[in-house]
Parts: structure tokens; sequence; C-alpha cells
């Protein structure tokens, strides 16, 4: 292979590995697209994507229009699968994971929706933007709460969460902080929704009640007066804390898994100076996700850190479908993913398990879960009617891919990624490969696909 042709199957491998992490993966004919850009040009197009990169939102309403929880989750994944604005995506899923709020309490669906729309509306703006949007957020009032913190009558539920696990983590403010912190949110409520039955789902907004707000004096993390929430964020966005708790949340969800939340008061992040210099970008920007993502992207050791994550079931689950291809265009039939396959997975969308949201790395294929993604992966894969398989059966099949078994394994191995694999998996296909020689070369391409989404690498990003 020439030093030119090297270098282009390594940038190719650099851009699937962006693509992954920034996004839900990418089709080997979209990569080869992507590539007339540089990496870093990359990098801006996913952090400012066009307006009209996007799903049109009237064609979602005609073709996936609907109101049942499913109805959005479909709506969702077709986003994900589609939209040219794969970093809004991904970071909707992401503030999903970290201000988890679930339908099991708020049985709205469609407040649940609006807040994954705030999400991919403002994910890549400003914290104070961000915590702003998520305490007039009518679904996360209703989830912690807040509607029964009244001026006398505190609820610490929101409060206590904001601190813990939404901004600052544990170890970061006091008791005090947390009790101060409820009196400046009390007031901070929403208009009660039109009964669900028989119309279906009415919004809700945001209301401020000005006669059951505490006016008092309170001290939050050292600062004192009549604070009000939107002050309470203020302080919360300057804190060094914040800069490097949300810098770890990003770390661990688009870079490499870390130990689960609860423990990061205790042990330090894997590689400290990647957090660090996110943290000097969220202090030096005013709190900007955009610019902590920009630093992220671009570092080396966001380049090195390939396949060190566990991809989640939604995805493993988006990325293979991609892939497939059935759903390039509007058709019946997604809202199963996100209702039924995820979930046996371990992962239901719009409905995580606690307000900690779901644990990650290895715990999405402890039993079981490992089972049902390899049974997913196979059955999707498997159909070599798809057009997304027939385009790489096609591909693979057009030059000499299949020339001897270790050429067939690369080629393989290229067309769905790259991705890489330990010696002893390589081992495996290229024995299949010998072993299979002879064959129907597009029945044999179809059973290679299969067995390579079935290996242990196939399950990380």
């Amino acid at each position: 292979m020439s030093t030119s042709a090297v270098e282009a199957r390594t940038d190719l491998a650099l851009l699937a590995h962006l693509y992954r992490r920034a996004g839900f993966g990418a089709t080997r004919e979209q990569l080869d697209r992507l590539a007339a850009r540089d990496y870093e040009d990359t990098v801006e197009f996913l952090l400012n994507p066009a307006p009209e990169a996007g799903v049109p939102d009237d064609e979602i309403a005609r073709y996936m229009g609907g109101e049942a929880p499913h109805a959005y989750t479909a709506t969702w994944l077709f986003r994900m699968i589609n939209s040219e604005c794969q970093l809004q995506e991904k970071m909707a899923l992401f503030w999903h994971h970290v201000f988890a709020t679930g339908l099991a309490k708020n049985e709205h669906a469609l407040a649940a929706s609006s807040q994954i729309e705030m999400f991919r509306r403002n994910g890549l703006s400003d914290m104070r933007t961000i915590l702003l949007d998520l305490s007039h957020d009518p679904a996360m009032i209703f989830w912690l709460d807040n509607n029964e913190n009244h001026n006398g009558e505190p609820n610490e539920n929101y409060g206590r969460e904001l601190l813990e696990l939404f901004s600052l983590g544990v170890g970061n403010y006091t008791e005090i902080d947390i009790k101060n912190a409820a009196r400046a949110f009390t007031g901070w409520t929403f208009t009660q929704p039109t009964p669900l039955y028989p119309h279906g789902y009415y919004p809700t907004e945001f209301r401020f009640d000005p006669e059951d707000h505490d006016n008092g004096e309170k001290t939050f993390l050292g600062k004192t007066g009549n604070l009000d929430g939107g002050d309470i964020i203020d302080i919360i966005v300057e804190q060094p804390s914040c800069a490097r708790f949300i810098s770890r949340h990003l770390y661990n969800f688009f870079v490499a898994d870390e130990p689960q939340v609860p423990t990061w008061n205790d042990l330090p992040p894997q590689d400290p100076e990647l957090v660090d210099a996110m943290s000097k970008a969220f202090l030096d920007s005013g709190g900007e996700i955009r610019a902590v993502l920009r630093v992220m992207f671009n570092s080396d050791s966001f380049k090195d850190a390939r396949f060190k994550k566990v991809k989640s079931p939604t995805e493993l689950v988006v990325g293979v479908l991609k892939m497939v291809g059935n759903h390039d265009n509007f058709r019946p039939g997604l809202a199963k993913y996100a209702e039924s396959t995820t979930v046996v997975m371990g992962q239901k969308l719009l409905d995580p398990p606690t307000v900690e949201g779901w644990h990650t790395g290895k715990e999405w294929i402890d039993g079981g879960n490992l089972t049902e993604r390899v049974n997913f992966a196979v059955g999707e894969i498997g159909d070599g009617s798809s057009p997304g398989i027939q385009r790489i059966v096609d591909r693979l099949l057009e030059g000499d891919s299949l020339s001897s078994p270790e050429s067939f394994v690369d080629s393989v191995l290229n067309a769905i990624g790259p991705i890489e694999v330990e010696e002893p998996t390589r081992a495996a296909l290229v024995k299949f490969a010998t072993d299979s020689e002879g064959d129907d070369d597009r029945s044999r391409v179809v059973r290679m696909l299969r067995l390579t989404v079935a290996t242990p690498e196939y399950q990380f990003a």
C-alpha cells in the first residue's frame, strides 16, 4: 500500500472515530464525502451546523406525527440517523444523560419531548443558558418537585440535585448552600396543563409566582443577597468546580469511560491534563460548551482514544440502523427500536431509571445485555436485502477485496468502520474467510459482516 493510501486510510479512520463520538457513526459513503475537509474544519462543521442541515420539522410532523411516547422516541431516532447536525443530536442525548428526567413519574410525553428539543436547541451554548433553561423546564420542575417548593416551606429536591448531579458534584457545596438554593428557586413552577384525556397532550409553560418566592437574604457559596434562581446559576457557573465537573462529564461521554459519577469526588480523572484544559476553556469562555468541545475534539488525547468507550444501547442501535439503511427515508417501524430494542439492552429513552441517569461503560455489557446487543446487530446486518448492506457488498465485490482471506478481512473491517480488532479476533475472521473460499461471494460477504459485528470490539466506539 502506498504512503498516500495509508495516509488516506488513517484520515478516514480518524473521521470515523470523530463521527462515532460526535455523532452516531457514518457510512463509508459519508466518510468519503467528509474526507474533502480537514479534520479541524470538520470539527467546526459539527460545532456550528447550518440550520438547514437538520431534518425539516414539517416533514417530521407530516410523516412521524403522533402523541404517544413512542412517536416522540421514533422521531428522535430518525433525527439521530439522518440529521447532518449529528453533534446537536448527540448533545441532546448527553444532556438527557446528565439531567435525567423520566416519564415513569412525569407521564407527559410532550413535556419530555420538549425538554429534548430544548437540549437540541441550546445544548451547545453556554452553561448559564443551559441551567436557566433547565430550571424553567416544566418536565424538570415536576420531576424534582420544584412545583412543591414554596416560600416558608421549601422543597430541597431540585436545589440538591442541581448542585450534586447537574453542576458541581459532591464535596463542592454545603448543606446550607442546598437550603439557600432551594429558597432561591421558590415560586419557580409551571402552568397546569389541560388534562390528557380525551384530547391528547397540551403544552405547559414555566410560571414564576412572585407571591410564592422567598425574597429574604440568602448566602450561597460565599455570596450574600436577595438571591433568586438566576443569581444561583450565575454563581454556579463561575465556580472552577463547575468547569471541572462538566468537563469530566463531557470527557466521560465523548472520550473514554470514567468510573460512575458518585465516585468522582474520590477518584481523579484518568486524563487530568485534558480535563484541566477543558476546564480552562470553560472558565475562559464563560461556560461556552462549544469552546470546551473544540479543545476536546482537537486534542491528541481524543484522537488517540479510539475504541475506549462502550457504546450505549442508543449509540449501538442507531449506528447499526445507519449502516443498514432501511430508515434513510420516512417509514414505519422505528419506534420499536426505542421502545423495545434499547430497553432490553438497558436504556429506555425519555425514561432513565433515576435522577442519576444511566450507569455507563462496561455496565452496558453486563450479563444478558451483551447477548441482546450481539443478537440485534447480527440480525439487522444479516439481512442482505437492506440497501445499506447491498451497498457495502457491491463496494467489496467491485475490487480485489476477496483476493485473499487477509484482504477480505481487512476490506470488511475498513468498509464498516474502519474499525480495529485484536489479533485473536482477526485470526478468527481470517479463518472464516479461508474456510468459506469457494462459497457464493455475496452470501460470503454478508456472513463476514455478521461475524464482524458479533466481535467484542464492535461493542466499543
